[in-house]
């Protein structure tokens, strides 16, 4: 059954699995992980991306990922949020894909995608994975699931201090995920709450952006780790920083201890070097993911190398 929504209201008492791009949400369906109601939102009127009169971004979730990478504002104003959305997926995704549900969307791990092997996000008390296959897992372990969150766009919001609006609050982009102790969800929205905009600061002139994802050649379309960064720098002195990191915890991770290595030091590559391997204080890895730890420190330096010197 497909229900299409014109009106954010009708969510009341709607039942089924929310859509809008649908190009994840079409996949699991043939895979047999997803079934039953569709809820579909893309007439919703969230598509618009505005300039407020104190400087700030609202961004509609119906946006699609590609108008995100194209817009000349995000371009000139947020680079590290432009140069994620323009790095992630292949461009047909891209033009597809919804904004929101880039925020919103579903694991990427194998034991949830195959429909007979255990999963805490398909119901089940136990992860696959933990006693399985976890090569690719995190290495900030939160308990229960063992993969990493798939949103490349949270790594960049989060380093900007995004906000989220939905259709019954306001809240941090952090707050959306919580503190990954949540293992049978990927978001901590509520049942037929809608994510209908993201709220971005005012812009600060002259600030030096990057977005690094490392790959393997086998799997490009899926970071082993990425990494966003922004910096200000003033007078060769690093006044302010935003480290949002992918692929290394069940939440999208902001590193503050990064940032604060970062902050009142100066513009230098010692700087950043030290600031790259405070990123791994805190790790307590899975025993098969224990090598992506200094993958991590690496894709953290190499973001701050693109960053400072782009």
């Amino acid at each position: 059954m497909l229900k299409i929504l014109t009106n954010p209201a009708d969510i009341k008492g709607a039942t089924g699995e929310i859509r809008a791009g649908g190009t994840d949400l079409h996949d699991r369906y043939r895979m047999g992980v997803s079934s039953g109601a569709i809820i579909d939102i893309h007439k919703l009127d969230f598509g618009s991306i505005i300039e407020n009169a104190d400087g700030s971004m609202t961004i509609g979730a119906n946006v699609t990922i590609d108008d995100v990478g194209q817009h000349p504002k995000i371009q000139s104003g947020y680079g590290t949020l432009s140069k994620a959305a323009n790095g992630l997926a292949t461009p047909q995704i891209r033009w597809a894909a919804s904004f929101g549900g880039s925020l919103l969307q579903k694991t990427r791990c194998s034991y949830f995608r195959h429909p007979d092997l255990p999963c805490t996000k398909k119901g089940n008390a136990e992860c696959g994975g933990r006693d399985g296959q976890h090569s690719n897992g995190v290495v900030f372990d939160k308990g229960g699931c063992t993969h990493s969150h798939s949103s490349t766009l949270a790594t960049a919001l989060l380093a900007y201090n995004a906000t989220i609006r939905t259709t019954q609050r306001e809240m941090p982009i952090a707050d959306l995920y919580g503190d990954g102790s949540a293992h049978d969800r990927d978001h901590l929205l509520n049942e037929n709450e809608i994510l209908t905009h993201v709220i971005l600061p005012a812009a600060i002139a002259g600030e030096k952006t990057a977005y690094f994802r490392s790959i393997s050649r086998f799997e490009a379309e899926w970071p082993i780790v990425e990494c966003s960064v922004r910096l200000v720098v003033e007078d060769d002195m690093i006044t302010d920083a935003g480290v949002g990191v992918g692929g290394v915890s069940q939440i999208p991770l902001r590193l503050s201890n990064v940032e604060a290595a970062l902050i009142g030091q100066p513009a230098t590559q010692a700087t950043i070097e030290k600031a790259a391997a405070v990123s791994a204080e805190n790790a307590n890895p899975l025993p098969q993911s224990a090598w992506k730890v200094d993958m991590m420190i690496g894709t953290i330096l190499q973001t701050l190398e693109m960053a400072l010197n782009g």
